[in-house]
């Protein structure tokens, strides 16, 4: 019987490392029913496509192709990965000016075409060029939403659940904050099974140490992180395109959390269909919440640097 339904699709903006590794992710795990790849260098994402669709033979199912901004057109989701890439030593924040300059641009020709998808930005410094991206759209705020600090929760739980010889997807924990420097790991409500981390402060510094500084080291090693990202970037898209209600640790705007406002940070959010459905009130405890200042008064500082936003 054939059906009306309309096809998925998602637009990735940006056919580098993270963007390209996160189609590939997307198309092995059959998220989508169409995937379009955007790149300043067209032949770049030419090649991906054609790469990508030599493939189909053993997976089957979506349709990818290089496209044009006319393609966002019909997009449920436009992942923004395109921006200057990070050096080796530079930190996130370093990249502000040269990518908002980029992504004027780039939101620019989306919305000529498109007013009801979803933006997921996955460019660094990640919230603050979600927080400018959602200026720049003038979108529903929670239809612009920045991958957060999910990555680094990943990695967080990934650290204590190697010290503590632990599957980490039996081990909570949550990063919240700036994706980057100024993050904070919450250990107050880290757990495994409802149970406290046992974990010295000596060990609990070195895991956080090694949560934070770790797209460095990655950096360091091979030029760029971008494995990790693409999984958290699918996690994300699946929350939306399955109408999950999932609770992931996303960029969105937030208004009076513990205090803190109009800045784009990571925190536990319920992703849907919609986008940001909801920001968790969570407890965290007096010198968290002194922390999470910081970051956010850290970001403000730097959005207000920048005329254009």
């Amino acid at each position: 019987m054939t059906t009306n339904a309309k096809k998925t699709r998602v637009v990735i903006i940006g056919a580098g490392a993270v963007g390209s590794t996160t189609a590939y992710t997307l198309l092995l795990r059959n998220r989508m029913d169409e995937l379009v790849l955007i790149d300043a260098n067209h032949e770049k994402a030419v090649g991906d496509a054609l790469d990508m669709n030599h493939g189909m033979p053993f997976l089957g199912g979506a349709k990818v192709w290089a496209g044009t901004y006319e393609d966002c057109r019909e997009a449920d989701i436009i992942i923004i990965t395109a921006g200057a890439a990070q050096r080796d030593g530079e930190t996130r924040v370093d990249l502000l000016k040269r990518n908002v300059a980029i992504f004027d641009s780039i939101v620019s020709r989306v919305m000529k075409v498109n007013s009801h998808g979803i933006l997921l930005i996955a460019s660094n410094p990640v919230d603050i060029m979600s927080y400018f991206s959602w200026k720049k759209s003038a979108w529903p705020v929670h239809r612009v939403i920045g991958s957060g600090t999910l990555l680094d929760s990943a990695r967080f739980r990934y650290l204590i659940g190697d010290k503590l010889s632990i599957d980490p997807r039996s081990v909570h924990g949550h990063i919240i904050g700036e994706h980057g420097d100024s993050e904070l790991p919450l250990w107050s409500l880290a757990n495994v099974a409802g149970a406290e981390v046992k974990l010295t402060a000596e060990e609990r510094d070195e895991i956080f140490l090694n949560t934070r500084d770790a797209a460095y080291q990655i950096i360091s090693a091979k030029g760029a992180t971008y494995y990790a990202i693409a999984l958290a970037l699918d996690r994300i898209v699946t929350a939306i395109l399955r109408d999950e209600g999932a609770v992931l640790n996303v960029s969105t705007l937030l208004q009076d959390y513990h205090g803190v406002s109009n800045v784009f940070l990571g925190v536990p959010c319920v992703v849907d269909r919609t986008g940001v459905r909801e920001v968790m009130d969570i407890p965290i405890t007096e010198q968290e919440k002194e922390l999470l200042h910081r970051s956010a008064d850290k970001l403000k500082g730097l959005i207000s640097s920048i005329s254009s936003i």
